[in-house]
């Protein structure tokens, strides 16, 4: 009776969970979400607002009750200010509060909209709500406001998704009111074309613009470039570079030279590629130059340069302030030639500079020591962490988890799904394959209460596991 309710109960999990016929466990990654530090750029009366807005980090709450509390305590509104919100929230891909604040001045506070309003709510809607409500949206939108920006922004819709066929549509609707006049239409039209392999179709649209007198820019050239290394064209990427060189129009700057190093890299041209990133290094300059040392030194990780890897973060120091998105470049380069010395220095570094602490980098070295089996340096930087105020997280656990599994510690690798379970949000769904492990170590045991509790966190964090019985 006993094993009865226990296989039921096992049936149960792994059929609403999909792991019926789940065997082995594959290896986990995780995504990085960049972040970086901004100045304010908003003017007094407003700061207050923004400072309101600011730490409700999660898409599911709301900010109008904010906004509508400010407006209730008589404070002033600033459409120029709410816009400069709206940017803010964009670069730390907030979209969701950034369509609100966009929805928010016109429906509450009937302020009027530009095309150029209009364009940014149609991307805002496209990147909330799908691109199918962003296209309901224009056909609503008012023939008078239907400019440039507007048409713009629902090309970038169609190729964000690369829905070609609406792309050229879209493409052709600009052309017949006049408003493809500049490389900027052409542009996106060319990267969906590179995008999805469409190179004949790439070299028309280009023939079209100098047909028409319209002039390849930086980022037109730039898309020429990678289609060339796409098709390992060594002769295309050469002659490509030489009319960039020669062009006094054309800025060359170190993204281009980053562009050439990737497209000799696929044709097996290490040796050019190499030569390009140098070159790409001398132009590191102004504001932008943070991002320009993290690409670069995740490029010569991926060409197997660990010197150089090391010696342009010396240099990165050196120049620049670091924040954290710099450190979660340089470690997983490190890591990816099992350099843990020089990469748990860093990490360390890394912790005694920073006031508050960013759980993903110290993701990022646990994932590497539990791939490897080191599980007990892995739980010394977990305590380590906890005593400077760091709080582990369901990602941290879950690589925790898998690193037991494959070091035959499931016991160890349940305790630690628990505790991803407690920590993590509703509906989290990691690989279902972890669960397999948890669920096999309770039959072994013949653990029936301790399924009966696991069940009862899955349940309490969105699976709602059916058909189980007592």
């Amino acid at each position: 009776m006993k094993l009865l309710r226990f296989s039921t109960l096992l049936h149960s999990i792994k059929s609403h969970l999909g792991l019926a016929n789940v065997s082995a466990l594959s290896s986990y990654s995780t995504k990085i979400a960049a972040r970086s530090s901004r100045t304010s750029r908003w003017k007094d009366s407003m700061n207050a607002l923004y400072r309101r807005i600011s730490p409700i980090g999660s898409p599911r709450v709301s900010i109008v009750p904010v906004l509508d509390q400010w407006v209730e305590e008589g404070r002033p509104v600033d459409k120029e200010q709410l816009h400069v919100f709206i940017k803010e929230l964009r670069s730390y891909r907030r979209f969701r509060h950034a369509l609100e604040i966009s929805m928010w001045m016109t429906d509450k506070r009937n302020l009027p909209l530009t095309s150029a309003d209009v364009a940014i709510r149609l991307d805002l809607i496209s990147k909330v709500h799908g691109t199918g409500q962003a296209e309901n949206y224009f056909n609503n939108v008012p023939e008078q406001l239907k400019g440039l920006s507007v048409y713009s922004a629902m090309l970038n819709c169609y190729a964000s998704v690369k829905s070609l066929e609406k792309a050229e549509a879209t493409m052709q609707k600009m052309r017949d009111l006049g408003f493809a006049r500049t490389s900027l239409a052409y542009n996106v039209l060319l990267n969906l074309y590179y995008q999805t392999a469409n190179y004949k179709k790439l070299d028309s649209l280009m023939h079209e613009m100098q047909e028409k007198g319209i002039a390849h820019d930086k980022f037109t050239m730039g898309i020429r470039l990678s289609a060339f290394g796409a098709t390992s064209d060594v002769e295309g990427i050469d002659k490509t570079l030489a009319v960039m060189e020669s062009d006094p129009d054309v800025v060359v700057d170190w993204t281009v030279y980053n562009n050439a190093a990737t497209g000799y890299a696929k044709t097996g041209h290490l040796d050019k590629a190499l030569e390009m990133l140098k070159k790409s290094e001398g132009l590191i300059t102004g504001k932008k130059s943070n991002k320009a040392y993290e690409f670069l030194i995740t490029q010569y990780a991926k060409f197997g340069k660990k010197d150089d890897v090391l010696r342009l973060w010396e240099l990165y120091k050196k120049n620049q302030k670091i924040y954290n998105k710099g450190y979660m470049c340089v470690i997983p380069s490190l890591l990816k030639f099992n350099d843990f010395e020089s990469a748990k220095k860093i990490f360390e570094e890394w912790e005694s500079v920073n006031g508050s602490y960013d759980i993903r980098i110290l993701n990022l070295m646990i994932s590497a020591y539990s791939r490897k089996g080191l599980l007990q340096e892995a739980e010394t930087l977990i305590d380590g962490a906890k005593l400077k105020g760091g709080k582990p997280d369901q990602t941290t656990w879950l690589h925790m988890a898998i690193g037991y599994v494959q070091n035959s510690q499931t016991q160890k690798a349940v305790e630690a799904m628990k505790e991803a379970l407690v920590v993590c949000q509703t509906g989290w769904k990691p690989r279902k394959k972890i669960f397999a492990a948890c669920l096999k170590y309770f039959k072994d045991e013949g653990d029936v209460e301790g399924a009966e509790k696991f069940m009862k966190l899955l349940r309490k964090k969105g699976y709602h596991l059916c058909g189980a019985t007592r």
